[in-house]
C-alpha cells in the first residue's frame, strides 16, 4: 500500500495484491497449512494466482477520462486494464476487500473483532465512466463530476 497527500488531499494511492504463485513453505509442511483455515482457501490447486491493484491518481498530466480514469481497478498484469472505481480506496477498504474475498473462511470466523473505520474518500468518477461498467466502492456523498 502506497498513499501521497498534499494539504491534507489524497493525490494518489496504490494498493497492490500479489498472491504468491508459489508456496514453498506448504510443499515443504503442507500439513500445517491444510489445518490452518487461513490459508486452505488460497492453496488449492484449482486457484489461479493472479494480481489486482488499485490506483488513484488525479494529476491532470496522468488522467484521461474512460481510458485512464483517477482510481481504477486493473486485474492480473494487462498493461491497459483500467476498470474505473467510484472513488480512492481507504486502506480500511482495502484490506476488508482482500480478506473478504480471498481469505473468506478466516474472514467470516474473525471479522467481529476487526476495527470498523466510516472514513471514505470523495468519488472521482466521472459520468462516462459511470455509463460504462465500474466498481462502486464507499465515498463521501455530494461530489458529482
Amino acid at each position: 500500500m502506497m498513499y501521497r497527500f498534499r494539504d491534507d488531499r489524497i493525490e494518489a494511492h496504490r494498493l497492490a495484491f500479489f498472491p504468491s504463485p508459489f508456496l514453498e513453505e506448504f510443499q515443504n509442511n503442507p500439513d500445517i497449512y491444510l489445518e490452518d483455515e487461513i490459508y486452505a482457501e488460497v492453496i488449492m490447486k484449482n486457484i489461479v494466482p493472479f494480481p489486482l491493484r488499485f490506483d488513484f491518481d488525479c494529476r491532470g498530466e496522468v488522467v484521461v477520462e474512460v481510458d485512464h480514469p483517477e482510481s481504477h481497478l486493473t486485474l492480473g498484469q494487462y498493461r491497459n486494464c483500467r476498470i474505473p472505481v467510484s472513488a480512492p480506496v481507504t486502506p480500511y477498504h482495502f484490506i476488508g476487500f482482500i480478506l473478504r474475498n480471498f481469505y473468506n473462511t478466516a474472514y467470516r470466523k474473525y471479522c467481529a473483532r476487526i476495527s470498523s473505520f466510516a472514513h471514505c474518500f470523495e468519488a472521482s468518477v466521472t459520468s462516462r465512466e459511470m455509463d460504462l461498467p465500474y466498481v462502486q466502492v464507499p465515498m463521501q456523498q455530494g461530489r458529482t463530476i
